[in-house]
């Protein structure tokens, strides 16, 4: 059994109160917690606790390319940069680098995230050693360079590898676009998603081209094209989707698929316009947050992407109104997207959480919500618990230093220039 831990003196929804966890799992929270004998006992001294953020779609170990090739065009910084990196990772390589995002995620706030690449074992075995939840993906793309364990022919042995590995990890199916791969691999995804009831979790309608491209190959929008062949259901992940129309996001709402945004990435990279996000909610679709990788966002903070969605909606739609701060901070904490794992603050719920310094000089005199979307970023975390286990305090995680050293050593081995 774990100890009990214990939080008092906090603000829960601006009253003092307090929060005890038994076995991972909330059993008491607001006024009148006390801790027990034997409980770990943090005194929060009145910071605010509040539910954790979901990263709902990032590249974990690409940490290790944060800054290699910024400010190019997208081709070029793939073609000259990105995959010839990406060919000199080992696996060993890709553990570091999601030890080092998983720390930034940790300290920013980020207690959940969905990953996508390459050696899904060791991305799993870096989100159990750092005491995180993750949806690992098991990458499925045809490219040059890519390995044979990410080929459509051994997507199921991945998979099955990632199952039991940890109850930190959900295993997922990663098919990488319809542009990396056919007809019959999608329909192969399909299948072992329904066969296995495994998340999908896929990058969809990034680029302008990637839209006219499938209408000329196969006579039909993106969503559609996939929705044809099995892949847009409840178990379905869908990052970036800029260029859906309604009738790609009335698919979407009807099969209870998930839409995930990446402001900071598409804008960064100038993949398009903005998400749809005020005619997305209008049809009823579930919307996430995420970072996309930190090679082209360049940070892994979620509270800086949400403030920049929030603007971003605002502006395009020429209304202050759209995405306000209670509902962009449920958008951050997977609120609105059920798939993608919120963790309620509810007893019988795990045991989840942040305390935050909402009485710091940029928070102060904001109220919460307003606050933390508009004035926020990832150093207003103190402290934060998953299942229990305090993972930071303080701002203090053990073992930080390795993880730095190691990836600063991991990523000298895969990047060629400056």
């Amino acid at each position: 059994m774990m100890q009990p831990l214990t939080v008092t003196g906090a603000l829960i929804d601006g009253a003092l109160g307090g929060v005890r966890c038994v076995d991972g799992v909330i059993t008491q929270i607001g006024d009148g917690v006390l801790a027990l004998p034997g409980d770990e006992q943090i005194d929060a001294g009145g910071l605010s606790l509040i539910a954790p953020l979901v990263n709902g779609h990032t590249h974990a170990a690409m940490t290790l390319l944060r800054g290699y090739g910024d400010d190019l065009a997208l081709m070029e910084w793939l073609e000259t940069r990105i995959w010839p990196a990406e060919s000199r990772l080992t696996p060993e390589n890709v553990y570091w680098g999601t030890r080092l995002a998983a720390l930034e995620m940790i300290r920013s706030g980020t207690l959940r995230f969905w990953d996508m690449y390459f050696d899904s074992s060791e991305v799993a075995r870096a989100v159990s050693d750092s005491g995180m939840r993750a949806y690992v993906s098991q990458l499925v793309i045809k490219a040059p360079g890519t390995p044979a364990t990410s080929q459509p022919q051994a997507a199921e042995d991945g998979l099955l590898a990632l199952i039991d590995t940890s109850d930190l990890v959900t295993p997922a199916l990663g098919p990488h676009s319809i542009y990396t791969l056919s007809r019959a691999d999608l329909e192969h995804v399909a299948a072992l998603s329904a066969k296995h009831n495994v998340a999908i979790h896929m990058h969809l309608s990034e680029t302008a081209s990637e839209v006219s491209n499938c209408i000329d190959a196969n006579k039909l929008r993106p969503v559609h094209y996939l929705d044809a062949l099995g892949l847009v259901n409840e178990r379905s992940v869908f990052a970036h989707s800029i260029f859906l129309d309604d009738s790609e996001l009335a698919v979407i709402s009807e099969r209870g698929a998930t839409l995930v945004t990446c402001p900071a990435s598409n804008m960064k990279l100038a993949s398009g316009g903005p998400f749809r996000y005020a005619d997305a909610r209008r049809h009823g679709c579930s919307v996430g947050i995420g970072t996309d990788g930190a090679s082209s966002n360049n940070s892994l903070d979620l509270f800086q992407d949400i403030k920049l969605l929030s603007l971003l909606q605002k502006h395009s739609d020429g209304d202050p109104s759209v995405l306000p701060a209670r509902e962009a901070l449920l958008v951050a904490s997977g609120s609105l997207a059920p798939q993608l794992g919120a963790t309620p603050l509810a007893v019988g719920e795990p045991a989840d959480f942040l305390l935050i310094d909402s009485a710091s000089v940029e928070l102060t005199p904001a109220p919460l919500a307003e606050a933390l979307i508009y004035s926020a970023a990832g150093s207003c975390v103190d402290t934060a618990v998953v299942a229990g286990r305090v993972l930071m305090r303080g701002r203090i995680i053990d073992g930080s230093e390795e993880v730095l050293a190691r990836a600063r050593e991991a990523a000298e081995t895969v990047r060629i220039t400056n």
